[in-house]
């Protein structure tokens, strides 16, 4: 999510935080626009029982779910610049098994500033064979969480930051510190805006960093990693590691690639949902002249689904066509694996050969049989030819020597990648005019020019 994008699709907005934790109140660093705390509450929170439903891109897909109890979700959080990430006081953790006896998904709400914006924010969880935990992308440390990973009956060994992005690294030093006797491990080139600040200002201590195809890491047996690093794409680089575990061969990812689910995530509370399909400001402003009408919302099923489609499309475009009937775009960008308009066209377009090699040595190397991202639906049942095919849009943009793939093979997936690609025009103009600015003041590259068609 982004409402201004530097360098990357969302983790442009950055800013250190401060970390309280009882009963020491130990400061690790970061100015007074951040603030991330962690508090106890004074009344427990009333223990609530709730069902939670896996996301899966497909029926036959089965996955054990988890009946917790409530409370443990105060959880303050005022960091980001300029607009701080929520919830601010309280984070519901949903925890699926993807994988049985072996992956696990964690998740939690993510909203953008004092919008009524939200999306999904995965943890992703394997139980190596040492019997330890390997934990991918941490989220916010509540109670509830920390319960819920303890549950698992299982040492935490290895805490993994797979990309320099703010919403990810957040959460690592308040979480390590629950695991003091777990490795940290970070992408490397991290990088924070709009000062570029050393990990230690986000209390990560003693990381060790991740490099490619590395077969020295204590994982490396079971889980193997490529890393993509692009400093050249503006003021900021940007950097995803890719993960591949072997014995269930699955595919971890953090932003590279998304599915949207028709219905919005379990993790995403109501409250959120009906304050999107309230007819406010944005509506007005993307409604093209229509009347917006200003009858109260109501708690239904159709307002709910309403307020989904309306957060995926501001996630997706930051400035959809229309929101007053968000239907027919929601369509066109749900339940396909694709790679996202702002990464697409902020990101991947701009450094198109070294992501193609990332892309072309994971679905060489990788015979994967799913894929987990850290947003919206997971896990996805997706094989290599689906990988490639929402990538396909990077062959407009290079040379014929990059075209390694048999011809019939390189059709099918160029066919697939068209339409897995197609976004629908005008919602696509925010986003071209901002990326045109970035480009006009230099904070991003221009988009290379590919070949004709």
């Amino acid at each position: 999510m982004a409402a201004i994008a530097v360098a990357s699709p969302k983790s442009a907005i950055l800013q250190n935080p401060i970390s309280l934790r009882e009963p020491s109140w130990s400061l690790f660093g970061g100015s007074l626009k951040g603030l991330c705390l962690q508090l106890k509450p004074r009344n427990k929170t009333r223990e609530d029982a709730i069902n939670l439903v896996v996301a899966s891109t497909n029926s036959t897909t089965s996955a054990n779910t988890s009946r917790i109890r409530g409370g443990g979700r105060f959880y303050i959080n005022f960091t980001g610049f300029p607009f701080p990430l929520g919830p601010f006081l309280n984070r519901s953790t949903t925890r699926t098994e993807a994988v049985k006896g072996s992956i696990w998904l964690f998740e939690q709400e993510q909203a953008l500033g004092f919008s009524s914006v939200s999306t999904n924010i995965r943890m992703t969880v394997i139980k190596l064979k040492s019997g330890g935990l390997w934990v991918h992308a941490p989220i916010a440390p509540t109670k509830e969480c920390i319960q819920l990973l303890k549950e698992l009956e299982a040492p935490v060994e290895y805490i993994v930051l797979p990309t320099f992005a703010y919403e990810h690294k957040i959460f690592v030093g308040p979480f390590s510190r629950e695991f003091p006797l777990a490795q940290v491990w970070v992408a490397p080139r991290q990088w924070s805006w709009p000062l570029n600040l050393p990990l230690e200002f986000f209390g990560i201590f003693r990381a060790k960093t991740l490099k490619d195809d590395d077969l020295s890491t204590p994982w490396a047996y079971e889980i193997e990693q490529k890393v993509l690093s692009s400093p050249e794409v503006g003021i900021g680089p940007y950097v995803e590691v890719a993960f591949y575990h072997k014995p269930s061969r699955t595919l971890l990812v953090t932003d590279a690639v998304i599915f949207v689910p028709r219905q919005p995530p379990d993790c995403i509370s109501k409250e959120s949902l009906l304050a999107s399909a309230k007819n406010g400001l944005a509506v007005k402003l993307l409604s093209k002249g229509k009347e917006v009408p200003q009858e109260p919302v109501v708690d239904n099923k159709v307002n709910r689904q309403k307020g989904w489609e309306r957060m995926v499309l501001q996630i997706l475009f930051l400035g959809p066509s229309n929101l007053l009937e968000p239907n027919a775009s929601f369509a066109q960008m749900s339940q396909k694996l694709i790679v996202s308009p702002i990464v697409k066209t902020l990101v991947f377009s701009k450094v198109p050969e070294k992501v193609r090699d990332w892309v072309d040595g994971i679905a060489r190397e990788w015979r994967f049989k799913r894929i987990i991202p850290a947003h919206f639906a997971a896990p996805i049942n997706a094989s290599r030819s689906d990988l490639l095919a929402a990538f396909a849009f990077l062959d407009d943009l290079l040379d014929e020597r990059y075209v390694t793939r048999p011809s019939l093979s390189l059709l099918f997936t160029s066919l697939m990648g068209k339409a897995a690609s197609y976004f629908p025009p005008d919602d696509m103009k925010t986003l071209s005019s901002l990326d045109k600015f970035l480009v006009s003041v230099g904070a991003v590259k221009k988009t290379v020019s590919g070949r004709k068609r």
